[in-house]
């Protein structure tokens, strides 16, 4: 069997973490065979018990087991889950000597047979406290000396002799190969010595057969002349990172920022190479910049996949810190093949990540090149989690839903992190690999025809990206670590990307310095990887209250309140966003103080940019729903009351960091008589009423998925249906999977959400910026108008809605005297300043002087005003449509912004017409027929 590195075997990946303790163990006997009865032993003394919060000793062991090779790794089957340990692993306490034991035969514990090695922890039962990975070799003929050990490479000075030393726990027949030529043999002994000279890089395998068994132990390892680093300038079409020669499909070029290493080496599959440490894959020293070395890798297969890392001369191996495919040991095997087809499978015999390089790779066919982003204050956001949204948690069940999205006439659809991160069940917020995708929700090309679609489907897609920190898988993070052995460890006094401790207060895994131009370029590169290769509309950052240098991890104060370097780094991000795309979409959660965000929001504003703020108003919006006055004034949904001069706050009422407002209506809400809040049905009907006086507020709005479904899990179920704060990031039910979108109460919180979005975004009024908010009360009221439309057309909107828990009088107070319209039926009163409105607990209403833009379903009506779009999306410059009940009918085509670019009249009351719409920019729009008889809408797509 090989030695095996001290690799982490098993992550848990979420963002709240486990805290780890060193412990000591042992395992009797030390040496064992896979069918002998072994009993482990941890020293309780070493344990921190009330660290973690355990009572009565209780302690678990989390087990998993790899093959003859030290690979395929398996989980014991009787772990249960990481959040709730089975008790079959529960440790025996004895107090007499303040141990924890297990006793058990590893074939049967483990249920395999070919056991190479077994790998274990000691954890409590939620997971909340764990120690480290500890691993034994399995089988009574091991190694007991291993100089130089298995994997290693050591550098000597030319024609130097170097001892090999190994020894071994019974008698063995020892043979000794350089390159392939027996160098050295010793019959039935225990122990060799022997030295070679070294001339020339030399790669070693040593093997030792126990003559009674059979078994046969193997290390390899390579022994080379110290090399010597040309320097040399960089071709012109490189630079840091993985670059493709753009005339010659035979050829890349790599190059690594490696300040303070001596010399790095490229191991890979490469046909000459083998991953094997070879003087020809030494990598240059440019001229102009020491510190970054390059190669380029010549006779490559066009097409042909290949992997490779670097090799340092301290023996950290990494992959390329901007690889955009990477392949991992951990969390490849548990992807299927249903979800990522064709993946590259795994070099055996390596540890860590690996890159994928692929010459004259065929280029994906964009449909849509010229999308035209929905303005910044009029985004409606729907936040989606990939693994919880559908069954099958890939980009593949993303596209078969987007018909779902676009009928709820959202304009936007935000991800949360989809950047390579550590396992295949995460939120996606321990990010290893900014630049690459993560294999666990498919591929590249599959990614960017959910995007594709999107686009025609008139669909912004912004990505959630956490440039705050990184996982100790990150290479910018393990190339200058404190692990002595080039594993995982933390970060080292001379990393160039990183703090040895985190500047601010909610550091989570490690805390970038974007004081420093090696992690500000690294951020650069990072926008333009998604903007470039997957027309990536925009990006929400995570946590950007990390983003100074000035504070301590112990000081919360200091961490909330402006910072200059903050608001400063802040900008040349947003500046670089911007320059590679200048309509991009940048969105801070910050969370903070006005002064602090205005200078962002206000940010070039006078260009159309302005950055975008997270506006959390979960509480108050929820203490409505509930039915509770207390704290229940959400005016911050004004964007002035953030100081901002633009609608730049972008508001939520629920959000994946929030509990679910369903669930806090059930469980929480008011009552009066038979009228309960926590009723499904009665909570159902508030969340309507919700999405009358979310929506309607002039500026950006995002929801949380299934909100409109009225999804009432909370945000801390567990997989088993309990409920802990350990479960926050464990997946969730999925909607589909529970026939929500089917459920006749469920959908018609859904279909109200879609129709009051729909007047939303097809009603030039509401992109305003004079618009009024009363709250605070549980009857709400909001005006909104725009005197710059003409009185013809709806120009102002007057929002009133009750969330007591009794039926209420109000008066909607009525800018002027006239006839109003209910813009959800089109119903109409004649009204004025003084006329009141019956509501019902629960109920809203949304007044309009005119009625709106609502798209009507598109079959043809015999009965009423009615319009179909014969081929959508329009082709060829041509719209036809087909319509009835139309007398002295016109057609006006809309943008989703509200404005009229063009119009037609109609030759008869019913029948079939075509249009020419050359000179439309391919989009989005609305198409209203407008009669004598009646009003109809339908959508259009230009292509």
């Amino acid at each position: 069997m090989k030695i095996f590195y001290n690799l982490i075997a098993f992550f848990i990946a979420i963002s709240t973490f486990a805290q780890q303790q060193t412990v000591t163990s042992s395992i009797s006997p030390t040496n064992f065979n896979e069918d002998e009865p072994i009993t482990i032993t941890f020293n309780g003394s070493s344990i921190n018990e009330s660290a973690w919060g355990i009572l009565n000793n209780t302690l678990y062991l989390w087990a998993w087991s790899y093959d003859i090779n030290d690979a395929n790794s398996q989980d014991c089957p009787t772990n249960g889950t990481w959040n709730s340990s089975n008790e079959a692993n529960k440790l025996t306490y004895n107090s007499g000597n303040d141990t924890y034991t297990i006793t058990f035969v590893p074939r049967t514990f483990y249920n395999r047979t070919g056991i190479g090695r077994i790998g274990f922890l000691l954890k409590t039962k939620t997971g909340n406290g764990q120690s480290q990975d500890i691993y034994s070799e399995v089988g009574r003929f091991q190694f007991l000396i291993s100089s130089p050990s298995n994997g290693s490479v050591s550098f000597i000075g030319a024609n130097s002799n170097f001892d090999i030393q190994y020894s071994t726990s019974l008698p063995a027949n020892y043979v000794v190969k350089s390159n392939g030529n027996v160098i050295y043999t010793a019959s039935n002994v225990t122990s060799i010595t022997t030295s070679p000279a070294i001339t020339t890089d030399n790669q070693i395998e040593l093997t030792a057969t126990n003559t009674a068994s059979g078994i046969t132990l193997t290390s390899n390892f390579t022994i080379s002349p110290t090399p010597a680093v040309q320097t040399v300038a960089i071709p012109s079409y490189m630079r840091q990172g993985i670059s493709y020669d753009p005339n010659d499909p035979t050829k890349v070029g790599l190059a690594l920022y490696a300040p303070f290493k001596n010399y790095v080496h490229v191991i890979g599959s490469f046909d000459d190479n083998k991953w094997q440490v070879s003087t020809n894959y030494l990598m240059k020293r440019d001229t102009s910049n020491p510190d970054l070395y390059w190669i380029e890798i010549t006779g490559l297969t066009p097409q042909k996949v290949y992997t490779f890392q670097y090799r340092t001369n301290d023996g950290v191996k990494v992959a390329d810190p901007y690889s955009t495919l990477v392949l991992s040991p951990d969390d490849d095997p548990w992807i299927s093949s249903s979800t990522y087809p064709n993946k590259p499978d795994y070099p055996s015999g390596q540890q860590y990540d690996v890159s994928v390089i692929q010459t004259a790779k065929p280029a994906y066919n964009w449909t849509v090149t010229n999308f035209q982003k929905p303005a910044k204050q009029n985004l409606i956001v729907y936040e989606a989690l990939v693994r919880d949204f559908t069954e099958g948690k890939n980009w593949q069940a993303m596209i078969d839903k987007i018909p779902y999205i676009k009928g709820l006439n959202v304009n936007a659809i935000e991800l949360m992190p989809v950047m390579e991160f550590d396992g295949n069940n995460s939120w996606g917020y321990n990010p290893g690999f900014h630049l690459a995708l993560d294999k666990a929700y498919g591929t590249p090309e599959k990614f960017k025809e959910f995007i594709d679609k999107c686009h025609q489907n008139g669909i912004a897609v912004i990505l959630d990206v956490a440039l705050n920190h990184a996982s100790g898988r990150s290479p910018l993070e393990r190339l200058w670590s404190t692990s002595p052995n080039g594993g995982y460890g933390d970060v080292a006094a001379n990393n160039p990307y990183f703090n040895q401790v985190a500047k601010h207060a909610y550091s989570v895994f490690y805390d970038f310095n974007h004081s420093k131009p090696e992690t500000r370029y690294y951020v650069n590169r990072v926008l333009e990887q998604w903007i470039s290769e997957y027309k990536i509309d925009g990006f929400r950052w995570d946590l950007t209250k990390g983003f100074t240098q000035n504070c301590t991890p112990s000081d919360e104060t200091c961490t909330g309140n402006y910072q200059q370097d903050r608001v400063d780094v802040l900008k040349l991000y947003s500046d670089y966003q911007w320059s590679h795309d200048p309509n991009s979409y940048i969105i801070f959660e910050h969370l903070g103080g006005n002064a602090e965000e205005k200078e962002w929001a206000n940010y070039r504003i006078n260009e159309g940019k302005g950055v975008m703020m997270w506006d959390n108003l979960v509480n108050p919006y929820n203490q409505n729903t509930m039915g509770y006055a207390s704290d229940s004034n959400f005016n911050r949904v004004d964007f002035r009351n953030h100081t901002f001069s633009e609608r730049r706050n972008m508001s939520y009422g629920e959000s994946h960091d929030e509990e679910r407002l369903m669930f806090k209506n059930l469980a929480y809400g008011n009552a009066n008589g038979s009228y309960s809040v926590k009723d499904l049905n009665t909570a159902l009907e508030r969340q309507k009423a919700f999405g009358a006086v979310f929506f309607t507020v002039p500026g950006p709005k995002m929801i949380w998925q299934f909100g409109e479904l009225g999804y009432e899990f909370s945000i801390n179920r567990c997989e088993n249906g309990t409920i802990s704060n350990d479960c926050r990031t464990s997946p969730k039910p999925v909607a589909f999977t529970l026939a929500y979108d089917t459920n006749s109460n469920r959908k018609a919180l859904y279909d109200t959400w879609a129709k009051i979005l729909a007047i939303r975004l097809s009603s030039q009024v509401f992109d305003t910026t004079t618009f009024t908010v009363e709250s605070g009360n549980l009857l709400p009221r909001i005006f909104v108008w725009n005197d710059a439309l003409p009185s013809n057309t709806l120009k102002n909107v007057v929002v009133v809605a009750n969330f007591t828990t009794t039926a209420q009088t109000v008066t909607p107070n009525f800018p002027y005297t006239g006839i109003w319209y209910n813009l959800m039926d089109n119903s109409s009163i004649s009204a004025n300043s003084t006329t009141t409105v019956n509501l019902q607990p629960g109920e809203f209403r949304i007044f309009g002087n005119q009625t709106a833009l609502a798209t009507d379903d598109t079959k043809i009506d015999a009965d009423k005003t009615s319009l179909q779009i014969v081929q959508n999306p329009a082709t060829g410059g041509l719209l036809k449509i087909r319509y009835n009940k139309a007398k002295n009918g016109k057609i006006n085509i809309y943008d989703l912004n509200g404005k009229l670019v063009k119009s037609f009249g109609l030759k008869s009351a019913k029948g079939d017409e075509t249009f020419s719409v050359n000179g439309i920019a391919i989009g989005n729009y609305l198409v209203q027929l407008k009669s004598d008889e009646g009003l109809a809408v339908s959508k259009l797509i230009i292509k």
